[in-house]
């Protein structure tokens, strides 16, 4: 995807502040540090505009980028960070909660995983969670660059088998150092963010009530 326009349009804290232009929206979700700054940053080709911090927990609120005029890149809180206190976790786990639930922009939800590591408890109750709600989910295995080349699948099996991937849900190596898996992501977004019919956007993904999240994972 030829990336002609990118910006950073708000922090959000509830629906209210959401953008009402109606256009599709990718949600980013992962443990906090996992990368996901990086690789808006890689995606979009600009260096700076989604901030990167070295400090786990720095993403407080719902960072909306606008891509194209096109499509919204949606950058959830980190999960998984200790030093945040039981009552933020709660705040944002209704937070993120309602928006994936309520949300009718939102196509599709990339899981970020750091390719390195087994995925965590969170990592996995959020992708069960996501999965109960019947959501789309494309899980992304971030910082290839960081091991061989030799050891991938063995790494790509620990996180089908740990997540208990279901059939169709597809995984994606990614390295914002070197831009690996940057042209195969664009394409999987655009067959959600842009499909040629509704039945393949998946409009039948809300049918069912929301249940609470566990608050003391996400």
């Amino acid at each position: 995807m030829k990336i002609t326009n990118a910006e950073f349009v708000i922090s959000a804290v509830g629906p209210d502040q959401y953008p009402e232009d109606a256009l599709p929206e990718i949600a980013l979700a992962g443990r906090s540090n996992v990368g996901k700054s990086s690789m808006i940053n890689r995606m979009i080709n600009r260096k700076n505009l989604a901030r990167t911090s070295s400090t786990p927990g720095k993403t407080q609120h719902l960072n909306y980028y606008r891509i194209n005029d096109e499509v919204y890149f949606v950058d959830f809180p980190g999960y998984g960070y200790a030093k945040v206190s039981k009552s933020q976790r709660e705040v944002w786990g209704k937070m993120i909660e309602k928006y994936l639930l309520e949300r009718e922009t939102l196509q599709l939800v990339l899981l970020v995983i750091d390719l390195r590591h087994p995925p965590s408890k969170d990592d996995e109750l959020m992708y069960d969670w996501l999965k109960h709600y019947d959501l789309p989910v494309c899980v992304v295995a971030t910082k290839a660059d960081k091991i061989p080349k030799s050891r991938w699948q063995k790494h790509l099996k620990i996180i089908k088998e740990a997540l208990v991937m279901r059939a169709g849900d597809q995984i994606i190596m990614f390295s914002s150092e070197e831009g690996m898996g940057r042209d195969e992501l664009w394409a999987h977004i655009s067959r959600f963010a842009f499909p040629e019919s509704p039945e393949e956007a998946g409009e039948d993904n809300r049918k069912n009530l929301p249940e609470s999240l566990d608050k003391e994972g996400i």
